[in-house]
């Protein structure tokens, strides 16, 4: 674990590839940490310089609020202007999924290829009712608050934002037994300008569930940088 300072908060990350390699950032999922995405960045190393972040709250990051969707992005800022990586690829999972395609439609120029597995996708939902695993956990459970974002006005602002990403982008969708709305996914195709949906029919955790194709499909979207 490496561990640097990202605006007001510290966060450890993983790295992996040769340091000269085009560079590709990950973002997990809620409840999750960097370790997460290891068996895909292994996969990709041999083309990729790939770094894990443990979001705010969970893993060796700090456990600090305020836990929005909004402080991620400016984390992931921060992250990448910390590594001083001008350009890069972008992965992200579920709630790791907005972060990634706020930052492409905000800074378009600095974002070269995007990809998102089962994204939260930005329409309103109704709120969840969570409930709290007895023992101890690798992450801060006043994070689970990222989910209520979903629930605000303010996700329409960045559903209009989608049309402004530039970089080439897949959507991978895990299909009918997944709790995401499907047809919003498709939704978050139609709106990125250049978007390739894929179905992966393994639910909500497509790389973990169905590895082999997971990594196939992003390993011959992002190429070789």
């Amino acid at each position: 674990m490496r561990r640097v300072q990202a605006g007001a908060a510290r966060l450890a990350y993983r790295a992996w590839g040769p340091a000269g390699a085009p560079p590709l950032v990950l973002l997990h999922a809620l409840g999750e940490q960097s370790s997460d995405w290891a068996p895909v960045a292994q996969a990709l190393a041999s083309s990729w310089r790939v770094y894990a972040p443990d979001l705010r709250g969970h893993g060796a990051s700090d456990w600090a609020r305020p836990y929005a969707i909004e402080q991620l992005s400016a984390d992931l800022a921060a992250f990448l202007d910390a590594l001083e990586l001008e350009q890069t690829a972008l992965g992200g999972h579920s709630i790791g999924a907005p972060p990634a395609y706020l930052y492409a439609a905000r800074h378009p120029g600095r974002v070269t290829r995007l990809f998102l597995e089962e994204p939260a996708p930005p329409w309103p939902r109704e709120p969840r009712i969570r409930v709290r695993p007895e023992g101890l956990l690798p992450f801060d459970w006043a994070a689970t608050a990222l989910s209520d974002d979903f629930t605000s006005p303010q996700v329409g602002s960045w559903r209009d934002g989608l049309c402004r990403i530039q970089a080439p982008a897949l959507l991978i969708a895990g299909g009918p037994t997944s709790h995401v709305d499907q047809g919003q996914l498709a939704g978050m195709t139609a709106l990125i300008p250049d978007c390739e949906l894929m179905t992966i029919p393994a639910g909500h955790l497509v790389h973990a569930a169905r590895p082999a194709e997971f990594t196939a499909a992003v390993t011959a979207f992002l190429g070789t940088g």
